[in-house]
Order: structure tokens, then C-alpha cells, then sequence
């Protein structure tokens, strides 16, 4: 996979759609479809929760992917799908449901929830997924939330993947400061759309 590809996506199609609509009262969550044989871009997209409580970036993306006319809509299965954050279990259906059988993400759960202070996917996971063993209480600490390989999908950790490239680490830092000066904007301007926020 061409990480730089992925990264260059975020960055120019993504990122600025995520500022425009942070600015509305969004969240930070955005997506990009790209074909899998050259990674151009089918459609990019971010959160919309402003207008539907359910457009968060990953489903906005599939939603316009969808309203694409067929004839410039590739298959699913011939898509790479890209989140700025771990998808939440809204999203992880999404992608089931869609057909989207890869999926690279930036930012990971704990991202979310220190980072950008949106603890909703871990707490919708652990709280209505997480199925306790009958011997202990809560969930295993560490314990994975969801399959990342399983038999709809994949997913892959984008920062990861780059950690030991020092230029493509450096072009995730500064990526990383871009999303903390949105998810400052999107923080000190929450609460008066309806949207859920802890």
C-alpha cells in the first residue's frame, strides 16, 4: 500500500472538507473511497452530523459514493476505504454493509478519546458489544473491540504502518497538530447542534 498516497489524501481532500465543516459544527471525522488500482479519489467526505446524527464521515462517504451515477461508481470491493479515525461501530457496519473489504484509518480509538476527547466509540463498543466472560465483571483491559480481520473487512492502522518512516511520522505529526486545531475549534464550539457530547 502506498502510505504517501494515503496520507496526501487526508491531507488535501479530506482535511479541508473536515475544516469547512468543523467551522458548521461538526465533528472531525472524515473518509475518502479511492480505487484500489491507481488510489485516485472517488469520493471524499467528512462528518455531517449537523444535518443527520448518523452522517458521520465514514457513512456521509458512502452515502455520496452511492448517489455517484453507476457508470462512475466503481465496486466496493475494488475500493480502499479511508478514515481519519477508527471506524465507530456505526461505521464498521458501513463498511460490512457496503462491501468495503479494506479499510486504513489515521487516528486510533484511544486518538478519539484522548486526543479529541470523544470517548463515544469506545464507550458504544465496550457498552453494548462487549460481551463480558461470565467469571469477570467488565471486559478484559486491552481487549480488542472489534476483529479488525474478519470475514467483511480488514483494517489497518495508517500511523502505524509509518511509524519507523521518519518522513511519513513527520507528515502524521503534522497531521496530528491540524486535527488538534480542529478538534479545539470543533470542542469550545459543541453543544448547540444536538450532537452527542461528553
Amino acid at each position: 500500500m502506498d502510505h504517501a498516497r494515503l496520507l496526501e489524501v487526508i491531507e488535501h481532500d479530506v482535511v479541508p472538507l473536515t475544516r469547512e465543516g468543523v467551522a458548521r459544527g461538526n465533528k472531525v471525522f472524515g473518509a475518502a473511497i479511492l480505487r484500489r488500482s491507481d488510489l485516485s479519489v472517488v469520493v471524499a467526505e467528512t462528518n455531517n452530523e449537523i444535518e443527520n446524527p448518523l452522517w458521520h464521515g465514514e457513512i456521509h462517504a458512502i452515502k455520496r459514493f452511492h448517489e455517484l451515477p453507476a457508470e462512475d461508481r466503481p465496486v466496493p470491493g475494488d475500493c480502499v476505504f479511508l478514515a481519519t479515525h477508527e471506524p465507530c461501530s456505526l461505521c464498521l457496519s458501513g463498511l460490512a454493509w457496503g462491501g468495503f473489504s479494506e479499510c486504513w484509518y489515521l487516528f486510533d480509538y484511544a486518538d478519539t478519546q484522548d486526543s479529541f476527547a470523544i470517548p463515544h466509540d469506545i464507550a458504544i463498543l465496550r457498552g453494548v458489544y462487549a460481551v463480558p466472560d461470565p467469571d469477570r465483571p467488565v471486559p478484559a483491559p486491552g481487549r480488542d473491540l472489534y476483529n479488525r480481520v474478519n470475514d467483511f473487512f480488514t483494517t489497518h492502522d495508517l500511523a502505524a504502518a509509518v511509524a519507523t518512516s521518519p518522513a511519513l511520522a513527520e507528515r502524521v505529526d503534522r497531521l496530528r497538530a491540524t486535527y488538534d486545531e480542529l478538534s479545539g475549534t470543533y470542542q469550545s464550539r459543541k453543544g448547540g447542534h444536538g450532537i452527542p457530547h461528553a
